[in-house]
């Protein structure tokens, strides 16, 4: 895998003029697709929302969107590669292999490389170069599609300053683990309007926690992530904006589906087999959009977006084992008598020395080779109006969107001589093992009215999906249609200038790809939802409970293709529970200090309604019974931070709990005929960091993220138990002017 030196990091660092921390936008109406808003706005959401600024991103200097929401309560995440490129993200307890079920976006697009052909998110948002982060659970969603069972998170990207300003992040640590951030950007008066722009650059890169066994190799990645940012205010009239923004991404892990045995898992959790020597995922994206927002009156809100994203990605991944030496081979480049990964991981399995490299036998690695692109044109309004004592806010909205996913993939086979060594035996075609096209069309609009009456405001919406599919696998085409339809009722009731309650009740869906639907006859997964909430806040304390309830049906596996054809309907089930958040201000600014600190738990009771013989990512539903645990949901999550700020030194203390949970259906605490099975640890994670300002521009920065060196169980899908991160520190300094 390809490496960037500290050398080349400090030359692509003069590449961008470092400059300024906080950047301030224009400030304008709030879009009518915002999500949140900011933290002032929280107050107005009729569901339970969460923002998380730039100083909550920044604090503890994470690479990983899994910690980070790990402080967001109602959010469940299973990790995957320690870093956070490949997050799994519930949002109360709806499926979170590869984020499907939840409509994620950045700058309020929808960023999954084929939200409709192919929702998985095999690229996934770098929160290190957000201004922020909006979380929306609860009622009326309906502005955010197509997967709204789960939620919605939207990315905040740098926004381009009104002044000159710039920024410069830098820090090195374990496992030669480099972070640098820096932007700028400026806003200049012309006769004809105001014009602005941002040029930004991250780049990440780290060699990994894990080592290969005999073979040696880096287990870390590399993500180099440039971006531009123009607008142009015309001096008319009405206010209006135009605003362009191209981004790309150039991203390369070396990393694996495969775990580990049960008794490896804990006695050197941070070990790969040598069978995993090859495995590798280069990725590129291109993202960009041209949008306009104007308000040609102080009633009228208007948004128009062109967007367009690209993605390709080549995952050389270990696929299955056999202990043959000379192997057959199947007609889709497969070795025949092969053994699934995930039986070939268990104790006694005569397949396990192979991949341990121990005894000689074949590997088949597949190249799952896809391309995806996307793009779409999305408008909106805010219409705000009086009728007597009674005002709306009409928000309304149209998306065309086209995307699709290309399968061209081949197997190459490997023959191990027993002592870590796999030369190749067999470099598979390219396309024998797949060679797929999923196409869909869509037709998205929505319709919600805000009515606020006195104190009250009640907020009702409608999103109808229209949804066209064409595939065509192997010259044997197929095509059909999906329609669907999302609605939702929340109100909020202020009680006083402190307190309001809110409350909801939400029809949400989460649309199959165009192959499963077409092919494997799946149909939409839908949910019912309702919450009842409180909220309080005054200058020293803010805080909010909420309890929930959500009903699934047609309970959709996954479309994230992780190895096997158990993409089914797979039933029904009932999640529901209750947070509570609260942020705080303990110290006095008269004591010279001060002492913010918050704290926020998750109760969630989420069970299967009937008893499933297959469905899920992986099958993880199978041998699931009425009662059953869904996977990968644990029951309790605790969240709590406090921070000590005197002068020029602040001192960040972050801890999260989460409970254990079940790797599948059948809630067996170890495995029994798959290391799939079994018990997902609990674990409590601390993170502590420090900033020194040294000068009025400058700070130092340092840091420890798993304070305690917890070794613990993540997850057990795709093959096998993998652990999450080691203990690691860090250093580096931060620079604005």
């Amino acid at each position: 895998m390809k490496r960037c030196s500290l050398t080349m990091c400090l030359i692509l660092t003069g590449l961008v003029p470092a400059i300024a921390q906080e950047t301030q936008t224009q400030t304008q109406v709030l879009s009518p697709l915002s999500v949140v808003g900011g933290k002032e706005t929280i107050r107005q959401q009729v569901g339970s929302a969460v923002y998380l600024d730039q100083a909550d991103i920044r604090k503890q200097n994470h690479l990983n969107v899994n910690q980070l929401l790990n402080q967001v309560p109602g959010v469940y995440v299973r990790e995957e590669d320690g870093f956070g490129n490949f997050p799994n993200i519930s949002l109360r307890g709806a499926d979170g292999t590869r984020s499907e079920k939840s409509t994620i976006m950045e700058d309020g697009i929808p960023t999954a490389p084929a939200p409709y052909s192919a929702p998985a998110a095999y690229t996934f948002p770098a929160p290190a170069r957000m201004s922020g982060i909006e979380v929306l659970k609860g009622s009326s969603q309906v502005r955010y599609g197509p997967h709204t069972t789960g939620g919605v998170i939207n990315f905040l990207s740098t926004p381009i300053p009104d002044v000159r300003q710039g920024f410069l992040r830098y820090t090195y640590g374990s496992h030669h683990t480099h972070q640098l951030h820096t932007h700028y950007g400026n806003t200049l008066e012309a006769e004809n309007g105001r014009f602005g722009y941002l040029v930004e650059l991250l780049h990440q890169q780290s060699d990994g926690f894990r080592s290969i066994d005999k073979a040696g190799g880096n287990t870390g990645f590399r993500k180099t992530e440039p971006m531009l940012k123009f607008f142009w205010e015309p001096d008319t009239a009405f206010y209006q904006r135009w605003e362009f923004k191209i981004g790309y991404t150039d991203f390369e892990a070396d990393e694996t589906y495969l775990g580990l045995t049960e008794s490896d898992i804990r006695a050197h959790p941070h070990r790969r087999y040598p069978a995993t020597q090859f495995d590798v995922i280069p990725t590129e994206q291109v993202r960009t959009y041209l949008r306009w927002n104007g308000n040609p009156s102080d009633t009228l809100d208007l948004e128009s977006t062109l967007y367009y994203n690209s993605f390709s990605r080549a995952w050389y991944k270990l696929d299955h084992v056999s202990t043959d030496t000379i192997p057959g081979v199947d007609s889709q480049g497969r070795i025949s008598g092969r053994t699934a990964l995930h039986e070939g991981l268990l104790e006694g399995n005569p397949a396990l020395p192979v991949l341990k490299g121990e005894a000689p036998g074949s590997i088949g690695v597949k190249n799952n080779n896809r391309d995806y692109e996307a793009i779409g044109w999305q408008n909106a309004f805010t219409k705000r109006f009086s009728r007597g004592e009674v005002e709306h806010a009409l928000t309304g909205g149209v998306r065309l969107h086209y995307d699709y996913v290309d399968r061209f993939q081949e197997v190459d086979i490997y023959i191990g001589d027993g002592t870590g060594n796999f030369p190749l035996f067999r470099s598979g075609p390219a396309g024998e093992e797949a060679d797929r096209k999923e196409e869909t069309f869509a037709t998205a609009v929505f319709l919600e009215d805000a009515i606020r009456i006195g104190d009250l405001t009640l907020k009702s919406g409608v999103r109808g999906e229209f949804l066209r599919y064409d595939v065509d696998n192997r010259g044997k085409k197929s095509d059909g249609s999906l329609n669907t339809l999302a609605a939702g009722l929340g109100s909020t009731y202020d009680l006083n200038p402190s307190d309001s309650l809110f409350s909801g009740v939400y029809r949400g869906i989460s649309t199959p790809g165009a192959h499963s639907h077409l092919n494997g006859g799946i149909d939409p997964e839908e949910s019912i939802s309702t919450e009842l909430g409180f909220r309080h806040a005054n200058e020293r304390v803010a805080y909010e409970i909420a309890g929930f309830h959500t009903r699934y049906e047609n309970l959709i596996g996954t479309d994230a293709g992780l190895g096997g054809d158990s993409n089914v309907n797979a039933g029904e089930a009932t999640v529901w529970g209750f947070e509570g958040q609260i942020n705080m201000e303990l110290g006095g600014t008269n004591a010279g200090f001060r002492l913010p600190a918050y704290f926020n738990l998750t109760y969630t009771r989420a069970e299967l309604d009937n008893a499933l013989a297959s469905g899920g990512g992986e099958d993880i539903y199978a041998g699931g019974t009425p009662g059953s645990s869904l996977p990968y949901v644990p029951e309790w999550k605790l969240a709590f931070g406090i921070s000590y700020l005197l002068a020029a030194l602040t001192v960040n203390l972050d801890a999260s709990w989460v409970d254990e949970s079940f790797g599948t259906a059948n809630n067996f605490s170890a495995p029994n005929v798959t290391s799939r099975e079994g018990k997902i640890d609990d674990v409590f994670l601390v993170d502590l960091s420090a900033s020194l300002a040294v000068r009025n521009d400058m700070r130092l920065l340092a840091g420890v993220q798993n304070l305690t060196d917890e070794d613990y169980i993540t997850s057990r899908i795709p093959h096998g138990p993998r652990a999450g991160a080691s203990r690691s520190v860090y250093a580096g300094f931060e620079f604005d002017w």
